[in-house]
């Protein structure tokens, strides 16, 4: 979609040449799976509950629900909106709008919802961390940079840029071997 007017047109247009159109980035799309790969995603929902769960907590209101997806081939998580939400670029849209409805605004922005890979490393190390020690700073700290670099690849804006600078700095000195109150001389 190229104008913004396409996205309202789309919106509203619920069929094309007798084909019915189904938004990717929205919950409820349904995939060709095989019986095979529908065992595979429920032992991926059991292994995965704990994580889940915990993430929920971590994000709080920020999300409505995580869940294991089955829509990921080489991202870690990506977040999805309600069947009724908005799209990133709607909520792009509508905050630009200088006569919007607040009131609106915050119950629409609200249905986010996060689905993470089960195939992917990243999300199988967090999981064995989360295990392992779920009150680790740095479980929280990756649950949250994971969360809101998927709002990001999403096509949402962050609310606390800045924040997220900082949690992104402190994940590379961890990574580097600094030691997280080792001033640096300017």
């Amino acid at each position: 979609m190229t104008e913004p007017i396409d996205e309202y047109c789309v919106q509203q247009l619920k069929e094309f040449d007798e084909k019915s159109l189904v938004s990717v980035t929205k919950e409820g799309l349904e995939l060709p799976e095989d019986e095979e790969e529908k065992k595979k995603m429920e032992e991926s929902k059991a292994k995965f509950e704990n994580l889940c769960k915990l993430m929920k907590e971590i994000l709080d209101k920020k999300v409505e629900k995580v869940t294991i997806s089955n829509r990921l081939v080489s991202s870690p998580c990506c977040i999805v909106t309600s069947t009724y939400g908005w799209t990133a670029n709607m909520e792009r849209i509508m905050k630009a709008q200088a006569l919007r409805d607040n009131s609106t605004m915050g119950y629409m922005m609200a249905k986010k919802h996060l689905e993470i890979n089960p195939d992917h490393p990243i999300v199988e190390i967090l999981c064995q961390k989360a295990e392992a020690d779920k009150n680790d700073k740095a479980v929280k700290d990756l649950v949250v940079l994971l969360f809101e670099t998927a709002l990001l690849s999403s096509g949402f804006s962050l609310e606390d840029p800045q924040t997220h600078s900082n949690r992104i700095y402190r994940m590379i000195k961890l990574g580097l071997g600094i030691d997280e109150d080792e001033v640096t001389a300017e």
